[in-house]
């Protein structure tokens, strides 16, 4: 099982991926940015997520370029994923985008780059585009986010190399059976977002027994309890002793009683939009 921060899961194409990293949705260009991501690396993330759609990869970059030099780490210690916007989801606007994404990022590559949502039509074209970078050597891995069973299904068809990553709504309000097996079935990493559900489960009762029991806090006991069930995570902060606590899950493990009571609390209710009724 994960032993610490530096534990990963290995893509079914041999890249190694940290089970835990920091996410930067909704965090605005500035300092409070550039400190969040250096505070992960100063200690011990390795694993940073972005999107082009969150207007924010050249304060991501900056952070990377500051926080390596001042930990003395290389490039190749992290594993920055981001993600093609709606809007860019032809061919030749996909491998722009990517070029635009690495430009403002400061890298040279990615090592995970996804659809970041299913638009009907559209994500085969992206999806072609993904693989030429793949095939250049300018990710390292390619993947989707927000895909149902049936955008898998369909995506397969006339995939030449199948997705590594599905980075999905996830947590214990969504729990996502169904992605998560047909995922499993076909070698793809299921990676959560808002795994907090943007802190709407931060007060939950049967959450807070469980933390209590454990000496946890109910983020940690949720954490945790993606990890155990095979999902990699990763929560956004910005404070830096949330950004340490977040990562304060290796040290107890939930029993099984504990695991099957949070998976019961599934109501399928999601925070963010749902992939089959999302205006795009």
């Amino acid at each position: 099982m994960v032993k610490n921060l530096q534990d990963t899961t290995t893509l079914y194409n041999g890249v190694k991926m940290p089970w835990l990293g920091i996410g930067v949705f909704k965090v605005e260009e500035g300092p409070e940015l550039v400190n969040a991501v250096k505070y992960a690396i100063k200690h011990g993330y390795r694993s940073i997520d972005t999107a082009a759609i969150y207007q924010n990869e050249e304060g991501v970059g900056q952070a990377i370029k500051e926080g390596l030099a001042e930990t003395g780490l290389s490039r190749e210690d992290l594993f920055v994923t981001s993600k093609v916007w709606n809007s860019d989801l032809g061919y030749e606007s996909a491998l722009a985008a990517f070029e635009t994404s690495l430009k403002k990022l400061q890298l040279d590559y990615l090592d995970l780059y996804l659809i970041h949502w299913p638009v009907a039509g559209k994500y085969k074209d992206a999806w072609r585009a993904l693989e030429t970078l793949y095939k250049e050597g300018k990710v390292k891995a390619i993947g989707v986010s927000n895909f149902q069973v049936h955008h898998l299904e369909d995506l397969l068809k006339d995939a030449e190399i199948k997705p590594m990553v599905n980075q999905v709504e996830f947590h214990p309000h969504l729990t996502q059976e169904e992605v998560r097996t047909f995922c499993k079935a076909n070698e793809i990493q299921v990676e959560a977002w808002s795994p907090l559900a943007q802190g709407q489960l931060l007060d939950h009762p049967v959450l807070r027994e469980i933390a209590n029991h454990y000496n946890k806090s109910i983020a940690q006991v949720i954490l945790r309890w993606d990890l155990q069930n095979g999902v990699v995570t990763i929560p956004k902060s910005t404070k830096e002793h949330r950004i340490v606590e977040n990562a304060d899950v290796f040290d107890f493990e939930l029993s099984n009683e504990h695991m099957e009571q949070i998976n019961q609390l599934n109501e399928n209710h999601r925070v963010g939009p749902d992939p089959d009724n999302f205006d795009f």
